[in-house]
């Protein structure tokens, strides 16, 4: 059985999801919002305004004292990643 809350590498997220579309932490890029804004402009464009984009991720975030300590310590930049990936981006329709 493995440990819940051991962090998953950058590599396992892509092996195991892929690439994901938006990492969201306290920080983010400003490349990666400016892509998740495209795509949510698209989803808008394409229904010439009948429809908006939204980014819907579920999931749960597993904090432990490790990896509190290891964010005190400097170690980690943050205290826990929430990856999107393209599937994640919908859209609902104007009423």
């Amino acid at each position: 059985m493995t440990n819940m809350s051991k962090r998953m590498t950058m590599d396992e997220v892509l092996k195991e999801y892929g690439v994901p579309q938006i990492k969201l932490d306290i920080h983010a890029t400003r490349s990666e919002l400016l892509k998740l804004r495209e795509k949510l402009m698209a989803i808008r464009d394409l229904s010439a305004g009948k429809e908006q984009g939204y980014l819907d991720i579920d999931c749960k975030l597993y904090i432990d004292v490790d990896d509190i300590d290891r964010y005190l310590s400097g170690e980690l930049d943050t205290i826990g990643e929430i990856y999107a990936f393209p599937e994640d981006i919908k859209s609902y329709r104007e009423e």
